[in-house]
């Protein structure tokens, strides 16, 4: 029973296994392995796939001619399959294609319509990350807004469009104003680095288009001699209109200057700023704005600094502030239409140029360094060039630069002054000795001695002058090249510099070294030698006058000899010093004769002496020792100074000698003092036959005594009548004698007299003599009265 029930149980699961779905055979294995005869299972299994392994090879067998048939067939549309699968795969790819294509088509058309609806409110959209609008887009959409939105549709973004556009465009303006403030406040801290930059620009521009003259030709050992420009060839003024005018000088300049570098100064906000008011219709509120404030740092930039003065760097950074200025006006002037006009630069220029020329004027005033007055003139002169090289006039800079030429000339003669001095001072005022023919070259070299004489001579041998006369010479040429170097790139004729340099070191010549001179000449510890040395000094810088003259006319290029040539009054200013030199000595020799005579210690009631011949007295022997020495150091002076003073010295000691016998205090004279005095006249007179000074004929020098000597005779020799009965005659003995004097002289010999012979009144010879004084005296007197009627 067991066995039916299992076989049945095992069918049934075969035809679950053959019927069931793959999927679902799972819980019908289960049931097999959880049966008692697995093995009897098994075998029924394999029994049954035996027989339909055995159905299937009968099918087969049955349909394996019709399968080989489909093969065949199969075989054959192989190859039409392949080329319809090409077919199908080309279909795929056009419908792909057109479908892009329509999708294109489409996009096309939405982006036609929508650029035909955005045309008029495009500029809108376009926003910057400040949220303002294109500069180049904004003023035409906001000047198009009314008309151009209407035809954009009834959008959502356009009725936004309309209702932000008034805010919009008060956003732009207020934007555009805020870079122009920052744009102006930016050209304002930068003024003068814009201006180094253009003014840069314009030096090299000169240089470039300018011709490169050499430097004129000077003395062999010169400094050589700075560059004088012509004003035929440069002289860039404009015209007596005073117009701005547009063209350049030199041509190649023009190039140079004609734009400011953009990586310099950005004007972008000008243009902005002026486009977007020109679009709102406020371009007349803008121009006044612009223009104010630009009037207001015009009025800054022109302002100097109070310590200006003090260096070249506060005087270069006042002028490319206005440099800077004026090249930014003159870009705007030409890049834009109507921001600034001719007249409004010109009006800027005008105040500039008042206010410049007061500004230098007071600041140069300051100024007591040449230098710094030559380095201030350079930088005028640049920065007239490069105004000029924007067309502005210039023409009163450079007369404020001739202006500064007398304050330039003033403080060199303030510093040659000082340097004179310094020169007078160290100077030993003795001949220069050289032993070697390099240091005569090389003293030659630098004053032009011409002495054929003394260049034969053999070595060691001394020059004629001292120390002073070459330091003086070249000291005198480095004034001129101070002059010269100032009048450079004044525009300027070289006959204008030539006359110049000439005024100035005649200026030099007569007050400066002229006072020097006399200031040399007064000093206290100057004795005669150094004064005769002064003369020698001033003798030889008298003769290089004229090479002086040629030294300025070589650097100048102008004849000496030129119709109206300023003279220079060297010839003169030496002169007058070698003059107040020789009155010098002339004083110092008497002040020194003196000191002798306020020795002399005269017994005026001396007795007659008897027997031999006085001698001299020490002190009058002591000075004519004096006398003969320094007399023998005048042997290099010029012969007529030697020749007076030696005649103002034997006049000084006969005068003086004459007021001591007429001096009022002295009132008793004896007849011995007479004596003594008369043997020191002839000491003097023996001093004056010996010739101390070459070139006196005969005896003129003995005239200085001669008034003397002949009241010594009229007294010593008692000879009275001679003189009473010759007196007025051309031939008298006596002619030289006054009355006035013999007078006097006779009246201290009465006082003299009365005293001796008080006690002894009553000898004869005493009383006579008294009274023959007396008769004298009274016939003198008649003659006085007689002579005066």
């Amino acid at each position: 029973m067991a066995s039916v029930e299992t076989a049945a149980e095992h069918e049934r699961i075969l035809r679950e296994i053959e019927s069931t779905d793959t999927n679902c055979i799972g819980p019908t294995l289960r049931s097999v392995y959880d049966g008692q005869e697995h093995g009897l299972f098994m075998e029924k299994l394999d029994a049954r796939i035996r027989n339909h392994d055995r159905e299937i090879e009968k099918m087969c067998n049955h349909h394996f001619q019709g399968f080989v048939d489909s093969i065949t067939e199969l075989l054959k549309v192989r190859g039409e399959a392949q080329k319809l699968k090409c077919v199908f795969y080309l279909l795929f790819q056009l419908m792909s294609s057109m479908e892009e294509l329509k999708q294109c088509r489409v996009q096309q058309r939405n982006i036609a319509t929508t650029i035909d609806k955005l045309t008029h409110c495009l500029p809108g959209t376009l926003k910057t990350q400040t949220g303002c609008s294109s500069s180049l887009f904004c003023p035409n959409f906001i000047q198009n807004s009314n008309t151009c939105l209407p035809r954009a549709g009834q959008y959502r973004f356009c009725s936004i469009m309309a209702e932000n556009i008034p805010k919009l465009r008060i956003q732009i303006r207020d934007t555009a104003m805020a870079q122009l403030r920052d744009f102006l406040e930016s050209i304002r801290k930068h003024s003068d680095k814009i201006g180094e930059t253009m003014g840069l620009s314009a030096a090299r521009a000169v240089t470039v288009g300018s011709e490169v003259s050499g430097p004129a030709a000077g003395p062999p050992r010169g400094p050589p001699a700075p560059r004088v420009s012509s004003r035929s060839q440069n002289n860039r003024r404009v015209g007596s209109s005073g117009s701005l005018l547009r063209s350049r000088s030199p041509p190649v300049a023009a190039g140079l200057l004609s734009c400011v570098p953009q990586d310099l100064v950005d004007f972008s906000p000008v243009y902005r700023c002026l486009h977007i008011y020109t679009v709102l219709g406020l371009r007349d509120v803008f121009e006044n704005y612009y223009r104010k404030q630009r009037r207001k740092q015009a009025r800054l930039v022109l302002q100097p600094h109070s310590n200006m003065h003090e260096t070249l760097e506060g005087y270069r950074r006042y002028f490319n502030q206005i440099v800077g200025f004026f090249v930014v006006e003159d870009h705007v002037l030409h890049t834009t239409q109507g921001l600034v006009n001719r007249a409004y630069v010109e009006e800027l220029w005008e105040l500039a140029l008042s206010k410049i020329i007061a500004a230098l004027r007071t600041h140069s005033s300051y100024c007591d360094d040449p230098d710094l007055v030559l380095d201030l003139k350079n930088l005028i002169v640049l920065f007239a060039d490069t105004l000029q090289g924007y067309g502005f006039p210039v023409s009163q800079l450079f007369d404020m630069l001739l202006e500064m030429r007398e304050q330039y000339g003033e403080i060199l003669l303030k510093r040659w002054n000082i340097t004179f001095r310094q020169v007078l001072d160290q100077d030993n005022y003795s001949p220069i000795p050289v032993s070697t023919e390099d240091e005569f070259r090389h003293y030659t070299s630098q004053f032009p001695l011409q002495d054929p004489e003394l260049e034969k001579l053999p070595f060691p041998k001394k020059l004629p002058f001292s120390e002073f006369v070459p330091k003086v010479y070249c000291q005198l040429k480095e004034f001129i090249y101070a002059c010269l170097k100032y009048s450079e790139d004044l525009h300027l004729s070289s006959t204008e510099v030539d006359d110049m340099i000439r005024k100035s070191t005649n200026l030099l010549l007569t007050r400066t070294l002229s006072h020097c001179l006399q200031y040399g000449i007064k000093k206290k510890n100057v004795g005669l030698a150094e004064l005769v040395q002064v003369i020698i000094n001033t003798t030889h810088l008298e003769q290089s006058c004229h090479f002086l003259e040629e030294f300025i006319s070589n650097i100048t290029n102008i004849p000496p000899d030129t119709v109206n040539a300023t003279k220079l009054y060297g010839t003169s200013t030496f002169k007058d010093a070698r003059h107040a030199a020789e009155a010098e000595i002339y004083t110092s020799l008497n002040a020194k004769i003196d000191q002798f005579l306020q020795l002399a210690d005269y017994d005026w009631m001396a007795a007659v002496q008897g027997g031999g011949a006085l001698t001299a007295s020490d002190y009058l022997i002591d000075l004519i020792a004096f006398l003969k020495s320094t007399f023998s150091v005048f042997t290099n002076l010029p012969g007529k100074v030697a020749q007076t003073a030696c005649m103002s010295a034997c006049k000084h000691i006969s005068t003086s000698l004459m007021q001591l016998l007429l001096d009022p205090e002295l009132r008793q004279i004896s007849m011995g003092a007479l004596q003594q005095l008369n043997a020191d006249v002839q000491e003097c007179e023996g001093f004056a036959r010996a010739g101390p000074v070459a070139g006196f004929q005969g005896d003129t020098l003995l005239l200085a005594f001669s008034d003397l000597r002949q009241l010594l005779d009229l007294f010593t020799q008692w000879d009275w009548s001679t003189y009473l009965a010759d007196y007025g005659k051309p031939t008298c003995k006596y002619l030289r004698v006054n009355p006035h004097t013999a007078l006097a002289l006779l009246e201290k010999m009465r006082e003299t007299s009365r005293k001796n012979n008080v006690f002894a009144q009553f000898r004869k010879t005493d009383r006579d003599r008294q009274k023959l004084i007396d008769t004298v005296i009274k016939q003198l007197r008649n003659l006085i009265t007689q002579h005066h009627a």
